[in-house]
């Protein structure tokens, strides 16, 4: 340890408090940090001068200043440490405050146990944890709306495109403390933020190797549209292949899109599930006006169903398409393949290749393209197959409904398919088109 440590180290140890405290009477328990240098922190976030009405989340409270504060400002507010810090009570008791203490780790927190927040502050606690990105998720599933990270970095945020780094620490080889775990730098730490699912992270600063970075569970208002909505095609999952999807996996969501425009980025496509937006992974175009979007399932969803949508940063929100999040396995069955009456029909027959109707290319990886009516608007493909001549061919890829309500169906032909005259149908659970006559070639 340097010499600047062992005496700040020293100055802790004398004082005992490490937040300085301000009593109703004007006077002043001195700690480690003074009140200044408090309020310099705080003022780091946009954090509204009027709390009331809002419910604020305080993890790593530590002597209790930063959760004062926040019902100082008129919030409901929910104190968390992973062990019990007597000083936070007798602040608390000297004070006069209401705040709501508790002692959990906080890859232990979920909704179920404490409930949502709409403003979770996680000041000082990143770098003592051997886990951080799935203590990042755990916070952002707890947040509704903005979520203030204050960590350390070993830079000072002079260069946000600088690669991704993060140094792990064995022992105490970071200020001499055996519970400093990570060191990530500025553009790792911004990066681990983008990754747990917030649609939005905003760099704020660096003051004496501190980050202090703003995430948000929403994407920002848009006045007046300029441009036109983008269109969804599909959506699914991107490792199933289905709209079954699960808060206890890693899951995330595949879209493909049109869209008029050709200059799109990660950064100017917004992708939401639910109520939540979340942060594009990939985005890749597929040729002409279609694009492939990942982004990763957002957090704290509710199990049902949920409307999966994008905008880009000029236009309104593109129609909307409903996925599984933790739904029963009866209801999922249900899905592939419904009892009651379905009444299919076969609307054009191409290859997706030439386009020619009612004509199919063979040969290796040629596929058959349908556009079928009648298909329930929540189906997906593992329900549907289609029949070619005496093969069955599973569904690799179902679009979204048109207009008139018909939906792209694609299937692999098998690789013996011979030239010729036969008939294609399509069957989702008990329902069959009648048969479609189309020539192999």
């Amino acid at each position: 340890m340097d010499d600047l440590v062992t005496e700040q180290l020293a100055a802790l140890q004398r004082l005992g408090w490490y937040h300085s405290m301000e009593l109703p009477d004007g006077s002043v328990i001195p700690g480690f940090q003074t009140i200044a240098q408090l309020r310099t922190r705080i003022a780091q976030f946009p954090i509204p001068a009027d709390l009331r009405g809002r419910r604020v989340l305080d993890i790593g409270a530590w002597d209790g200043w930063f959760s004062f504060e926040m019902e100082r400002r008129g919030a409901q507010v929910l104190a968390v440490d992973a062990t019990p810090q007597e000083r936070f009570r007798v602040a608390r008791e000297l004070l006069g405050c209401r705040v709501e203490y508790r002692i959990e780790d906080v890859c232990h927190l979920s909704p179920a146990k404490i409930g949502r927040f709409d403003i979770v502050l996680f000041f000082g606690v990143l770098y003592h944890l051997k886990h951080p990105v799935l203590a990042l998720e755990k916070v952002c599933e707890l947040s509704t709306g903005m979520v203030c990270v204050e960590s350390y970095v070993t830079d000072d945020g002079s260069d946000l495109t600088a690669k991704p780094v993060m140094e792990f620490y064995e022992t105490n080889e970071l200020r001499g403390q055996f519970d400093n775990w990570v060191g990530p730098n500025t553009a790792c730490l911004l990066a681990m933020c983008r990754s747990v699912g917030f649609a939005r992270v905003h760099f704020e600063s660096v003051l004496s190797n501190r980050a202090h970075v703003t995430c948000y569970r929403h994407w920002p208002e848009l006045s007046e549209p300029s441009e036109s909505a983008p269109y969804l095609t599909a959506v699914e999952n991107a490792a199933t292949r289905d709209r079954d999807f699960s808060q206890l996996r890693d899951d995330y969501v595949a879209m493909w899109f049109k869209s008029a425009r050709t200059d799109l980025t990660s950064e100017n496509v917004y992708p939401q599930i639910g109520p939540y937006g979340t942060h594009a992974v990939f985005l890749q175009s597929t040729g002409g006006d279609g694009w492939h979007l990942n982004c990763k399932l957002p957090p704290g969803l509710e199990p049902g169903w949920h409307e999966a949508t994008l905008r880009t940063s000029g236009s309104g929100w593109a129609n909307r398409v409903r996925i599984g999040v933790d739904l029963p396995a009866e209801e999922r069955h249900h899905r592939s393949g419904r009892a009651e009456a379905v009444h299919l029909r076969i609307a054009t027959i191409t290859d997706g290749k030439t386009w020619e109707r009612n004509l199919v290319h063979t040969g290796v990886g040629s596929c058959i393209s349908l556009w079928v009516g009648g298909l329930p608007e929540d189906a997906d493909k593992s329900g549907v197959t289609v029949w070619l001549g005496g093969d069955d061919l599973l569904a690799l890829f179902l679009s979204e409904a048109d207009e008139h309500g018909v939906r792209q169906v694609n299937a692999m032909l098998p690789g013996g398919a011979q030239p010729g005259d036969c008939t294609v149908a399509v069957r989702f659970g008990d329902a069959v088109s009648a048969s479609a006559p189309v020539k192999l070639v």
